[in-house]
């Protein structure tokens, strides 16, 4: 599976794996930043090789590796056999609240350690959904229990905002970010949902589909115990 990769693209894959920019590479091997930075943008298809060996050195592959796919990697390769296999990181997302309904927006100052990672086919075959389409929200409060409890991880589809069929959903409700049970209420002119919570003592009440902010429907959640 490694017909397909260039020298540039086994360079990049190694590099990020490792954690490393590339400029920590040129540092580390005694070479220019630009001798790096070219082969990366295809701009140098046959570079040096003792230099190129240099690199190959600080990434621990054999410089056999780089050029051509074929080679020993010190510990895992960056290229998986089957790239459905490999992992994906899934955004939080953080609430600003807005005129006229939270914005979700990219947390900027989430520490990396926190990130979710899901396994690519589980989130195509089984999820049907696109990646960046996904976030990764906490619950706040009880009005879901005993489905969901205050500080549970929930991982939100975006791209799913219809409720139907019937499903729990985080909406903006003009305060801010909520998870609730949505059923649509048939023949309702002009289209109306049930807004639940699966906690009893919250009552249920009725918006029409203008009124409500979907956000997109919740398909898994994470609880610490």
């Amino acid at each position: 599976m490694t017909g397909h990769h260039t020298l540039a693209d086994r360079l990049q894959a190694r590099t990020s794996q490792l954690g490393l920019n590339p400029a920590h590479v040129a540092e580390m091997a005694g070479v220019n930043r630009s001798f790096v930075y070219d082969i990366l943008r295809g701009r140098s298809t046959r570079p040096g090789l003792d230099r190129l060996a240099e690199v190959a050195r600080v990434l621990k592959v054999e410089l056999d590796w780089l050029i051509h796919g074929i080679g020993d990697v010190e510990g895992t390769s960056p290229f998986m056999e089957n790239p459905d296999e490999t992992f994906v990181s899934i955004t939080h997302a953080g609430v600003r609240p807005a005129m006229g309904g939270g914005a979700v927006v990219l947390e900027d100052h989430e520490t990396p350690g926190r990130a979710y990672h899901f396994r690519k086919s589980w989130i195509k075959q089984s999820l049907r959904a696109s990646p960046s389409q996904l976030r990764i929200m906490k619950v706040e409060g009880d009005s879901m229990e005993p489905t969901l409890f205050d500080g549970d991880t929930v991982l939100v589809d975006m791209d799913r905002k219809a409720p139907n069929p019937p499903g729990i959903f985080v909406l903006d409700d003009g305060m801010g970010l909520v998870a609730k049970r949505l059923q649509h209420v048939p023949n309702s002119d002009p289209p109306a949902v049930r807004v639940i919570s699966d906690n009893k003592h919250y009552p249920e009440y009725e918006r029409t589909a203008d009124e409500i902010v979907i956000i997109g429907r919740i398909r898994w959640f994470a609880r610490e115990i």
